[in-house]
């Protein structure tokens, strides 16, 4: 893994390169390259032993242009103000492939929240909820879920929001509970844009999915919920891995059953069908059809990515390639599905779900599943159409491409202010 590797500078040179084929000039382009501010703040928690504890936490909007700000809150070690900067950049192009009319943020706290307890947690929420106040908004930023954070968090939020404000609000946040007004199919979202536009790419290059030999990389919601449903759709998920390691049967395995493992038992190693117990880096250089990270950023770097096997990959992760892995991927011609379109289902859902609650209306798991996956095929054309049409060498840029310009037509038909 490429620790060392800055996904900000990365995200700039994703920009760079797509700016190349659009005619917008280098002073937007600049604009388009940071964000527009960024929260840094200190959160001072009373632990369960009475004690108290500092924690840094990071909020970034990175571009209004063409909504409010809308990204995930993540709990996690290695949160970085680079890291949460370059997370709310890729949300706004993501959310720009995709048409939908919204801008990018991110958040994230610097805990490991294995080492805290419930109560704990929920101060801690609380504390950056409050943090979080001034800048939140139905029609501001509306933040969501992410690595290490789920429904539990979000309704703490929504909570703490509702209860300063004095109003109710459920849009003010995304990805809760269906009692605090979430939406159905959004816990799958993720997992289910990124084997939507796996399918979508086996299609267009002429393979048969059917059969088609998968790994995943990272099983947490949304790599496990991606094994579920391309095993679904008759692709065979020959190998998986978490944090503590990875298992390997070459004739399948199946991953409902996998997850159940690792649910009782804390890892997915060890699981009764695995034949072989491997390393995460032996996952992501398997010799399969579909390789699907769903872990962290800058999983595959320039050396790892020379040992990468898989004809395509479907990026559940963000930014689970480095620009190296990039030049690397494109020499092999390896079709990489970028992350903005791949898991755009996260995003997607939630501004169902914001629609929704600002609506004070439910639809059924069917229409969102549906809706879902009509955006998914559409912004899947939108892409190959750009990519063969400026004949580029790499469906990301192509991705960047259509994003870009419709940022940039964004800022460019609002005017400068002030």
């Amino acid at each position: 893994m490429a620790a060392d590797t800055n996904p900000f500078e990365s995200l700039q040179s994703q920009i760079d390169d797509a700016a190349a084929h659009l005619d917008i000039g280098d002073d937007v382009i600049e604009r388009l390259k940071h964000p527009e501010r960024v929260l840094e703040t200190n959160l001072t928690v009373e632990l369960d032993n009475g004690d108290l504890e500092r924690f840094k936490a990071f909020r970034s909007q990175f571009n209004g242009d063409r909504g409010p700000y809308k990204g995930g809150i993540r709990y996690h070690p290695g949160v970085s103000r680079d890291e949460v900067k370059a997370l709310s950049g890729w949300m706004v192009y993501k959310c720009a492939t995709v048409g939908i009319p919204y801008g990018g943020g991110k958040g994230g706290i610097i805990v490991d929240p294995a080492e805290y307890s419930e109560s704990e947690l929920e101060r801690l929420t609380r504390a950056f909820a409050t943090e979080l106040r001034p800048l939140i908004g139905v029609d501001r930023d509306i933040p969501a879920p992410d690595v290490n954070t789920g429904q539990r968090e979000m309704n703490w939020i929504k909570d703490t929001y509702e209860t300063l404000e004095n109003t109710t609000e459920p849009g003010v946040i995304t990805g809760k509970n269906i009692a605090s007004g979430g939406s159905e199919g959004r816990v799958e979202a993720t997992g289910r844009s990124t084997v939507l536009a796996a399918r979508e790419a086996f299609d267009y290059l002429d393979k048969d999915l059917d059969g088609a030999t998968v790994a995943v990389q990272g099983y947490g919601n949304a790599g496990w919920i991606a094994a579920k449903l391309i095993d679904e759709m008759g692709a065979t998920v020959v190998a998986a891995s978490d944090s503590s390691g990875g298992i390997y049967n070459p004739d399948g395995f199946d991953p409902v059953a996998a997850k159940k493992h690792k649910n009782e038992t804390g890892s997915i190693v060890g699981y009764e069908e695995s034949e072989e117990e491997i390393t995460n880096e032996d996952v992501l250089t398997l010799d399969v059809d579909l390789l699907i990270p769903a872990a962290l950023e800058n999983a595959i770097d320039g050396e790892l990515a020379e040992e990468v096997s898989a004809d395509v990959i479907s990026e559940a992760a963000n930014g689970p390639l480095t620009p190296e892995a990039d030049a690397v991927m494109e020499d092999k011609d390896v079709f990489v599905i970028p992350d903005i379109l791949a898991n755009a289902g996260g995003v997607t859902v939630s501004y169902f779900e914001w629609v929704q609650n600002r609506q004070r209306f439910s639809w059924s798991e069917e229409r969102v599943n549906d809706e879902l996956e009509t955006i998914i095929v559409e912004a899947f054309d939108a892409l190959v159409e750009t990519y063969e049409e400026h004949d580029l060498d790499n469906p990301r840029t192509a991705a960047y491409v259509v994003a870009l310009q419709r940022v940039a037509d964004a800022y460019d038909e609002a005017g400068s202010f002030p």
